[in-house]
C-alpha cells in the first residue's frame, strides 16, 4: 500500500483566489497559523473565548491518551450558543430557508427558530420526561423539526443520536439498542424523488418486538396523512398537537463542557457499527471557529451545506456551526435530480446561495448530466464552493470550479471524519494556492503528520495520515466501548490514526487518498465491509460472501460482493436482485451492491483467511499478484472471468 501511495507522489497545477475574494476575506494575514504555531492551547483558549460560557473553564486540556478534557470547569449550552446569543441583535434574521421536494419554502428567523425549539424542549422535559444524559434518537426527513430537535435535545442535556432517514428498520434498531434510547422522534414520511418514505412504518418495525427500551414515539405529521397513512400505536405521540400548548421558553441546562451533546453512528471493521461520542465545549468551540474561518462566513452568506442532517456533515456544517455564526443555512429535503437535474442551481438562483458545500460524488453526477441544466440558471450569487465526504479527483474540481464558480469562486476541499468533529485539513483560500486534488494544508490548531507503517514521520510522499496533537473536536470515545475505542483509533500508532492514505508535496499540501482499511466510501458514506458481508450471509442459501469496493465513475466507489451459495441451494434467475433488495431492506439503499459474483469459492490461504486485496484487485482491474500462498489458486482466474463478464 506505502509503495503505492508513494508512486502517487507528483506535482500538481494550483490555483489563485481572486484579488477581490482576498480582499473582502475574513482572513488578511497568516496570524491565525501563527498564533497556532507559537502556542497551540492559547489559540484554542482564544476560540473558546469566543463561546457564550455560564462559568468559565479553569483549564484548556488535560491529556491522557487516548483521553482528552478540553475547558474542563466551564459550563455552558449548545442551544444557547445557537440561539439565544442571537435575539438581541439577529432576532428578525432568516435562520433558515427551508425548501421541500414538491417546492414548499419555509422561511424561519432565529426568534421563530428560537420559540419552535423551547416548544420541543418544553414537550420532552415536561410531557416525557426526559432528563439530562437521556438519550433520544432522530429518525426524520431533512425537515426544520430535525434541526429543531437537535437543538432541543441540547436545551435539556439529553444526548441526541441521529439516524440517517435512508437506514433499515434493522440498522435503527441496532442504534436504539445499542445507545439504550429513551424516546424516538419520527416524521411520519419524508419525499425522495417523488415517492413517500413511510419512517414512521420503519420505526414501527424497528420497535415491533418490544425488546427496546424505547417508551415513547414522538410524530411529526410533515406529510398528509391521505399520502402517508400510519398504523397508530400505543407509544404514539402527537408533536403537532403537543406543540399547541407547549411553552415558549425553557431553562437551559448549564452542560459541563465535557458532558456529552450527541452520539452518531458510524461503520467499522466488524458488523457492529460504532456510536462515536462528542462532547459539548470542544465540539462547539471547533464547530464555530472552523466554520467561519474555512468557509470565509460572513454575516450576509446565504450558505447551503447539502449533506443531510443524519451524517457528520449534516451536525457540524448544517446546524452547529453555521448556527453558532448566526448564518442563514438552506435546507432542502429532496434529491438533486427532481423533478428535473437542474434542482440544485434552480435552488441557488432562487435564494441566492453564496457558499455552496456538496460531495464530490454530487459533483461527478452534474458532469455526467451535462451543462444543459446549469446554463438556464444564474449562479452570479455564488462566491465560495466547498467539497466533502472523500477525497475529489483532479477532473472534478477544474470542473466545480470552471463551471459552477465560473472561475471566480475559490474551492476549500476539506478533509475531516465523524470521528474528528470537524475539518482538519482546508485550505483558507485567501492565504494560500489551491491544488486541485489536495486538501492542502491542516488548519491552524491541527497537527497533522504522514507516517509510515513504523509510525517514523515522511518527510515528503506518501504514507498514513495521522493527527498528533489533540484537538477540541475530537471524538471522546466509542460509546459504552472504551476498549474498542483504543483498539481501533490508538493501537497502530502513538497518535490518532485516521484511517486514510495520503501524499504530501513539496510546499506540504496533503492530498489524501481514501482508506487503508476495510471500510469502503460510497458516496461519501462509511459503509463497513463486515455489516454488508453480515447481512448477505442472513440470506437463505448464503454459505460465505466478501465484499469490496470498485472504484465508480459517480460514487467514488461501489460495493461488489462475491458469494458462496450452499452447495444444494437452488440458484434462481432473480436470486442477484433479491440479495441487492435483502441488503438494502437490512442496512439501507446505500449499502445495495452494484454487482455479485457467485462463485464456488474464494482465494483464501490454506489457514482459511480470505485474501480481499486479491479480490479489491480484481475489482479495480489490476494486476492480482502472487496467488502461490492461496489453498485453491485456480479460483482467481475464474473469479476475474465472472467480473469481466458483467463489467
Amino acid at each position: 500500500m506505502l509503495d503505492t501511495i508513494e508512486s502517487l507522489a507528483k506535482e500538481e497545477k494550483s490555483f489563485t483566489a481572486s484579488n477581490t475574494f482576498k480582499r473582502k476575506a475574513n482572513s488578511q494575514t497568516q496570524s491565525l497559523y501563527s498564533s497556532a504555531k507559537t502556542d497551540r492551547l492559547s489559540f484554542w483558549d482564544n476560540q473558546a473565548q469566543n463561546l457564550e460560557w455560564f462559568s468559565p473553564y479553569t483549564s484548556i486540556l488535560e491529556w491522557n491518551r487516548p483521553f482528552a478534557k478540553w475547558f474542563s470547569g466551564g459550563t455552558l449550552n449548545a442551544s444557547v450558543n445557537c440561539l439565544d446569543i442571537h435575539l438581541k441583535t439577529k432576532a428578525q434574521k432568516k435562520a433558515i430557508i427551508w425548501e421541500g421536494e414538491n417546492g414548499d419554502i419555509k422561511e424561519l428567523s432565529y426568534q421563530e427558530v428560537f420559540e419552535e425549539v423551547n416548544k420541543l424542549a418544553d414537550i420532552l422535559k415536561n410531557k416525557f420526561n426526559v432528563k439530562k444524559g437521556d438519550r433520544v434518537t432522530l429518525y426524520m426527513p431533512m425537515i426544520p423539526e430535525l434541526l429543531y430537535a437537535l437543538l432541543a435535545c441540547s436545551r435539556i442535556g439529553a444526548i441526541h443520536s441521529v439516524v440517517f432517514g435512508g437506514f433499515s428498520a434493522q440498522s435503527l434498531k441496532d442504534r436504539i439498542l445499542d445507545s439504550q434510547s429513551k424516546m424516538v422522534i419520527t416524521a411520519n414520511g419524508g419525499s425522495r424523488r417523488g415517492k413517500v418514505l413511510n419512517l414512521k412504518n420503519i420505526v414501527d418495525e424497528a420497535l415491533s418486538k418490544n425488546d427496546t427500551p424505547v417508551e415513547n414515539v414522538l410524530i411529526v405529521n410533515h406529510l398528509p396523512e391521505d399520502t402517508c397513512p400510519t398504523q397508530k400505536k400505543e407509544y404514539d405521540q402527537s408533536y403537532n398537537e403537543l406543540r399547541k400548548s407547549a411553552a415558549n421558553y425553557v431553562e437551559p441546562e448549564h452542560m459541563e463542557s465535557e458532558d456529552i451533546l450527541f452520539i452518531l453512528y458510524t461503520s467499522g471493521t466488524t458488523g457492529k457499527p460504532k456510536g462515536i461520542v462528542h462532547t459539548t465545549g470542544g465540539y462547539l468551540t471547533h464547530a464555530k471557529y472552523s466554520t467561519k474561518t474555512v468557509f470565509d462566513l460572513k454575516d450576509d452568506d446565504i450558505y447551503w451545506c447539502t449533506a443531510d442532517i443524519g451524517w457528520i456533515t449534516g451536525h457540524t456544517y448544517m446546524v452547529y456551526g453555521p448556527m453558532a455564526n448566526g448564518a442563514t443555512v438552506v435546507m432542502y429535503e429532496g434529491a438533486p435530480d427532481y423533478p428535473e437535474k437542474n434542482r440544485f442551481w434552480e435552488i441557488i438562483e432562487k435564494h441566492n446561495v453564496s457558499i455552496l458545500y456538496t460531495a464530490p460524488t454530487a459533483i461527478r453526477a452534474f458532469m455526467k448530466w451535462g451543462l444543459t441544466h446549469i446554463e438556464k440558471h444564474n449562479l452570479s450569487s455564488l462566491r465560495l464552493l466547498g467539497s466533502v465526504g472523500e477525497p475529489i479527483n483532479p477532473e472534478a474540481w477544474e470542473w466545480y470550479y470552471n463551471h459552477i464558480g465560473s472561475k471566480q469562486c475559490p474551492i476549500v476541499d476539506t478533509w475531516w471524519q465523524t470521528e474528528t468533529g470537524g475539518i482538519m485539513i482546508s485550505n483558507i483560500p485567501s492565504l494560500n494556492d489551491m491544488k486541485p486534488g489536495f486538501a492542502g494544508l491542516p488548519l491552524p490548531g491541527i497537527e497533522a503528520k504522514i507516517l509510515d507503517k513504523d509510525g517514523g514521520e515522511v518527510s515528503k510522499g506518501g504514507g498514513l495520515l495521522s493527527l498528533t496533537e489533540p484537538w477540541p473536536s475530537m471524538l471522546r470515545g466509542i460509546w459504552g466501548d472504551n476498549k474498542r475505542y483504543k483498539e481501533v483509533y490508538w493501537d497502530k500508532f502513538n497518535t490518532y490514526f485516521a484511517g486514510d492514505g495520503a501524499i504530501k508535496d513539496k510546499d506540504d499540501y496533503i492530498k489524501v487518498l481514501g482508506r487503508v482499511d476495510d471500510v469502503l466510501n460510497v458516496a461519501g458514506h462509511r459503509i463497513g465491509t463486515m455489516e454488508v458481508e453480515s447481512a448477505l450471509v442472513e440470506f437463505e442459501g448464503v454459505a460465505e460472501a466478501a465484499v469490496v469496493g470498485m472504484p465508480d465513475e459517480i460514487k467514488g466507489q461501489a460495493i461488489v460482493s462475491f458469494v458462496i451459495l450452499e452447495e444444494n441451494f437452488k440458484q434462481d434467475d432473480d436470486l442477484e436482485n433479491k440479495l441487492k433488495q435483502f441488503v438494502s431492506k437490512q442496512i439501507g439503499a446505500i449499502a445495495k451492491p452494484k454487482q455479485i459474483i457467485f462463485t464456488p469459492d474464494l482465494p483464501k490461504t490454506r489457514s482459511g483467511k480470505i485474501m480481499r486485496r486479491i479480490l479489491k484487485n480484481i475489482a479495480a482491474n489490476e494486476d492480482t499478484g502472487g496467488t502461490s500462498t492461496l489453498a485453491n489458486p485456480a479460483i482467481v482466474k475464474s473469479i476475474k472471468e465472472q467480473f469481466n463478464k458483467l463489467s
